[in-house]
């Protein structure tokens, strides 16, 4: 599988951005696509996800009311909407894929080459 994140850029707190990832290959569509983010210094933190069996997105609750997850299968594609942005949400963003509904970052098999959000005060 190959994923292809894009939509990070530069923006002022509280502005919003819209970030795709679109999956091509050796993708099944029962699988799931999760966002994950990394901040300088810090772990990996899963942000959101889509599991395509029974099309439900699932987020964790620090980023649920701001965050939400979407996708269109007919496009391979998953979205991540990042609304009221803080300066602490700057980070490379990453989407990935798994063969479960998880959190857990091990779990994922497949990852994208991550776009870089820069959310300044």
């Amino acid at each position: 599988v190959q994923l292809q994140a894009s939509g990070g850029g530069l923006v002022q707190a509280g502005a919003s951005l819209r970030l795709s990832c679109v999956a091509s290959g050796h993708w099944f569509n029962t699988h799931t696509l999760g966002w994950f983010r990394q901040a300088p210094g810090k772990e990996r933190e899963f942000v959101g996800g889509l599991s395509w069996h029974g099309g439900l997105p699932y987020l964790p609750s620090s980023v649920e009311g701001r965050f939400t997850v979407s996708g269109d299968s007919a496009k391979n594609t998953v979205w991540l909407q990042l609304n009221n942005l803080k300066p602490e949400d700057t980070a490379i963003y990453y989407c990935a894929q798994s063969k479960t509904a998880s959190m857990i970052s091990r779990t994922y098999e497949s990852w994208g080459q991550g776009t870089l959000v820069t959310v300044s005060s």
